[in-house]
């Protein structure tokens, strides 16, 4: 429809990166609020990792790859090795 643009919201966060530009493309509203907000190092890593996500993820859908299968090889090499900033005193 003319005059409309795709929008997700309500849970989103960065890891759905690759599935919301599977589906959208690179032309929708993309709405983080806890996504966001709850990122262990604070706000603004929140929205830095959501940009630097959708940047990547846009370019690897423009170049015709497949995220949902690379995304398998990714995950085996994650660490989540960090300090939480909002543990309780």
């Amino acid at each position: 429809m003319p005059g409309v643009i795709p929008v997700a919201s309500g849970g989103i966060h960065v890891w759905h990166m690759p599935a919301l530009t599977e589906i959208f493309g690179d032309d929708s509203v993309l709405q983080f609020g806890g996504g966001t907000l709850g990122h262990p190092w604070g706000n603004a890593p929140g929205a830095a990792a959501n940009r630097v996500a959708l940047e990547a993820c846009v370019q690897a859908h423009n170049e015709g790859r497949d995220l949902a299968r690379e995304a398998c090889e990714v995950w085996k090499a994650i660490k989540f090795e960090f300090e939480p900033v909002d543990t309780i005193d």
